[in-house]
């Protein structure tokens, strides 16, 4: 599967403006955080260590945002589990979009993760999970776990936790941030082991033998000037493969001989009472093609444009729209609804109406848009279980795009690329099912 770019949604690293409360301690007083522990094996990876042993055929998955999607601690685990156990064929399933959280990844598991038929999948969504409510990550978390299991009972499951530069004092002292603290619950509940690949890097920060942000080779301390230090990025999220991405391989090397000692008794998983009566089991992801579509939506052909081919494995349908008052509608019935969809220079906005409310306009256009990425856009969430209508329709205005790009700095390089009013739907992202 194809690497998920750094900029296929929105960059961690700018993201990371609506993280900082996760790893500043303020949500300390609000949430219970779990203690700093490298790595807890709870029941292990029995199904998936016996065929490791056994000299079988395996796939792991990596299911993740752009810290996974690097040429990381990704394919660091893939080689150092086919130079561990030679006698077994290992191949991964690249799962990982940029920028993306948890509240994506139980949508598109279906597609990006268990139609691959996965033996063991890694769950890396701590750091773009760091601003989300508790709550929402029990949902989301739980989700992927029971639909991993109720399709796939003998996939092993394995919670990773990365960091960012601010996650650090957190860890320092000896606890995890909110969102890995958050994501531990579901671990305990369903006994699935969990690694923090970044407790020693915040720990090395701490003696002062590492710094989250430079530019290799390497720096040397001011106050040592011939002491190298580790230099574990350069924008203190994505680390560099040669050092934080190898620090990040050493935690799961490390962490192996507990989660070997632990993983007993390979037998299917069996779904026990869920954590939470509300989590997102239910969710899917279904082409857009089974939304009504007006007259005026083009399918973009993934052979011949351009943009469909490059969005092709994450989106294998790809629609266009650019005139004013083309309409996509749906019924569902279920708790949640959106749009997975692509945001670019050439996008317009939308307007929502859900269940003949007033209709709430929707731009599909923002500060990153100097590209097209893939987006998310929700039309309606924590609805009642009950069937709910969708109508978006393509609105005459354009944003003021010079002014929305003003706010990072970013100018139109050419304004023929910003010209135009589109729409790119995809798929429909439900909690429930689409009904007649």
């Amino acid at each position: 599967m194809r690497t998920g770019s750094i900029g296929e949604m929105r960059p961690n690293l700018i993201a990371l403006v609506i993280l900082l409360a996760a790893g500043s301690g303020i949500a300390a007083d609000e949430y219970p955080l779990a203690a700093a522990v490298e790595c807890r094996p709870r029941a292990g990876l029995p199904n998936f260590l016996a065929k490791l042993k056994g000299g079988k055929e395996v796939r792991v998955a990596y299911l993740g945002g752009s810290i996974t999607a690097q040429e990381g601690w990704r394919p660091k685990t893939l080689a150092w589990f086919q130079k561990t156990y030679p006698e077994a064929k290992v191949s991964q399933i690249n799962a990982a979009i940029g920028g993306t959280g948890s509240d994506l990844g139980v949508f598109r598991l279906k597609q990006d993760v268990l139609d691959h038929r996965p033996d063991l999948m890694f769950v890396e969504f701590a750091v773009n999970d760091g601003g989300h409510a508790p709550e929402s990550i029990y949902r989301c978390m739980e989700g992927i776990v029971r639909q991993t299991w109720k399709a796939y009972p003998d996939c092993d499951i394995c919670f990773v936790y990365t960091l960012v530069d601010e996650f650090a004092p957190t860890l320092q002292e000896g606890k995890f941030p909110r969102a890995a603290s958050a994501m531990e619950k579901i671990a305990d509940h369903y006994g699935i082991p969990s690694i923090h690949m970044g407790l020693k890097v915040a720990q090395l920060a701490k003696e002062g033998k590492l710094v989250f942000k430079g530019e290799l080779p390497g720096l040397v301390q001011e106050k040592q000037p011939a002491v190298p230090v580790i230099v574990f990025s350069k924008d203190g999220v994505h680390p560099y493969p040669e050092t934080g991405h190898e620090l990040y391989l050493q935690s799961i090397v490390r962490s192996w001989p507990g989660i070997e000692e632990a993983s007993k008794n390979a037998r299917p998983h069996e779904l026990k009472a869920a954590f939470v009566a509300d989590n997102y089991e239910r969710a899917q992801m279904v082409s857009i093609e089974k939304a009504k579509l007006s007259a005026g939506f083009v399918r973009l052909d993934s052979k011949s444009d351009k943009l469909a081919k490059s969005f092709v494995e994450r989106m294998p349908v790809l629609y266009k729209a650019d005139r004013p008052g083309e309409m996509i509608s749906f019924k569902f019935k279920g708790t949640f609804a959106a749009v997975y969809d692509l945001l670019g220079p050439d996008c317009g906005q939308v307007r929502v109406t859900v269940d003949e409310k007033p209709a709430v306009l929707q731009p599909r256009f923002d500060s990153y848009c100097t590209y097209h990425r893939l987006a998310t856009l929700v039309v309606g969430a924590d609805l009642p279980e009950a069937v709910h209508s969708v109508k978006i329709e393509l609105d005459a205005e354009s944003p003021d795009k010079a002014a929305i790009l003003a706010k990072r700095n970013e100018k139109m390089d050419d304004p023929k690329r910003f010209e135009g009013k589109c729409v790119y739907p995809g798929a429909i992202l439900v909690v429930g099912e689409l009904v007649e």
